[in-house]
């Protein structure tokens, strides 16, 4: 006779429970019973560390004693109406033992008895904390990028216009002199016309289209040189430290972009403590692995850290998820653009970084700036002196000037003008192929980046480069990536637009030294 005929049918039923217990505990997901007065009478591993408890402990207990009163909430009306016979979805959040929201979904499915009557339901859940995450942080990286798409084609619209506002206003002072007017009017529109260009830039940060020149920087000694800056415009009521957990630590970055980074969060530090307190910045290696590296969108390694630190106001949760939201502003009106944060987020992603920020309200934030480690073998790089051609080499020279915009080609062509230079006029690529095919005299070509009918700055500047290698060539755009792009052409000057007369002097000049 076999074991299992031999065991009474009490033995052969705990038997059979064990067995089913070890299965329900082995599988990926919560499973429960709960009877009609509300009653847990089962609850496998995974559901019971779920709430903190063990099997054993939530057997017979009522709901809400076991799922706490923050869940309870949320499932009350679901449960009811699955005792009622329906079968009920839904998701619900609970803090987590390490204070993260944690996300569940959850079906109730009825436990009919002989008669039809509802007895109890089983619980079928499952953790979709890390699928939640992923999916906030697809779609916050999908609103970024749009809004980065969004603000890098509106930045080529406004740097256009403001060419023609700066150039215009430009030549209107070298008309007017000494006049009066020069100083009361027009100095001011040229004042609004390059904050507008400084907004654009700031934009162009964000949208991680601005152009970096990333070299190898000892991180320790700028901030301590940034520190003595910041500590001149911040009031006496706010005390400033630094501290450094390492030595030799070298990072590769933009070394202007980060004291302008810097200083926009010892500004917003400094809003964030109007009765005074105490500014910390601190310099540290960090070295980021797993669901850390992940979730800063950085491949695991170690990056130097500079953790700015204040005991200000702090940001609620709502705020905090807003925060590198472009024109996002809790400042009131006329006190803050919403583009500082935005700004250093951009900058920082662009140069291969992260960015993470902590805050609590009345007890102050934390943002810490994550930048690449440099390699130790690599030295930073002193680029060699640029002779610069003299003044008179433009004198008489033919310029083939290539914009398709003739408000802005206008401009261009008065400064050309005015710099001596012959100029010859061209709305498209095709026609400024046409022309330095035919036209030997040409002595330089200044063209717009981006063009329609199928031949860019960029693809004009090849057949250059093939048909006439010798001739100077100067690009120009109010697109920042499309520059970028144009200066990975061989021997190509590159001019962002807006751009004042001695700027399009210097591109001029370098081109033809």
């Amino acid at each position: 006779m076999s074991r299992e005929q031999q065991m009474s049918s009490e033995e052969r039923l705990s038997h059979s429970e064990l067995r089913l217990r070890q299965i329900t505990d082995t599988i990926p997901a919560h499973v429960g019973y709960f009877d009609h007065d509300w009653v847990f009478r089962y609850g496998n591993k995974r559901y019971a560390q779920w709430f903190g408890t063990t099997s054993e402990a939530m057997k017979d207990r009522p709901i809400p004693e076991v799922i706490g009163p923050h869940v309870f909430a949320q499932v009350e009306d679901k449960v009811r109406r699955a005792l009622a016979g329906e079968q009920v979805s839904y998701e619900y959040s609970m803090p987590g033992p390490d204070g993260e929201t944690r996300f569940t979904r959850s079906t109730l499915v009825p436990d009919f008895g002989p008669d039809g009557e509802v007895i109890g339901c089983y619980v079928h859940a499952v953790d979709i904390t890390e699928q939640r995450r992923t999916q906030d942080a697809l779609a916050q990286a999908q609103k970024m990028e749009a809004i980065g798409q969004l603000t890098g084609g509106l930045a080529h619209d406004f740097n256009n216009m403001l060419t023609v506002v700066m150039g215009n206003l430009q030549g209107l002072i070298e008309v007017l002199g000494e006049h009066p007017a020069v100083d009361e009017y027009v100095q001011p529109a040229m004042a609004a016309a390059e904050g507008g260009a400084g907004l654009v830039r700031r934009l162009l940060a964000f949208s991680r289209r601005q152009p970096i020149a990333p070299v190898v920087v000892e991180v320790n000694g700028l901030v301590l040189d940034m520190a003595r800056m910041i500590r001149r415009s911040l009031p006496s009521t706010i005390a400033i430290s630094t501290a450094s957990r390492d030595v030799d630590l070298r990072a590769l970055v933009d070394p202007n972009q980060l004291e302008s980074a810097l200083l926009n969060l010892a500004l917003n530090a400094r809003d964030a403590m109007p009765n005074g307190g105490e500014l910390r910045i601190e310099c540290s290696l960090e070295c980021i692995e797993g669901r850390a590296a992940a979730d800063l969108e950085l491949p695991p390694g170690c990056y130097v850290q500079i953790a700015v630190s204040d005991n200000g106001t702090g940001m609620d949760s709502a705020t905090l998820a807003r925060v590198f939201e472009p024109f996002f502003t809790t400042k009131s009106f006329g006190r803050g653009s919403g583009l500082g944060l935005p700004m250093v987020y951009g900058f920082i992603k662009q140069s291969g970084g992260g960015v993470r920020i902590r805050s609590r309200q009345a007890v102050g934030t934390t943002l810490s700036l994550l930048l690449p480690q440099a390699p130790q073998q690599v030295q930073a790089v002193v680029p060699p002196p640029v002779s610069v051609a003299p003044a008179a080499a433009l004198e008489g020279r033919l310029v083939l000037l290539v914009e398709d915009d003739d408000k802005v080609r206008d401009v261009v062509r008065k400064q050309l003008s005015a710099l001596g230079c012959a100029v010859l006029e061209a709305e498209s690529g095709h026609e400024a192929a046409d022309m330095v095919e035919n036209i030997p005299a040409i002595g330089l070509v200044l063209s717009d980046i981006v063009m329609p009918g199928g031949m860019d700055g960029r693809a004009l500047a090849r057949f250059v480069r093939r048909f006439r290698p010798e001739l100077p060539l100067v690009l120009m755009s109010g697109y920042a990536d499309k520059a970028e792009d144009g200066r990975e052409e061989a021997d190509v000057q590159v001019l962002d637009k807006p751009f004042s007369a001695e700027q399009l002097a210097a591109a001029l000049h370098a081109a033809i030294a």
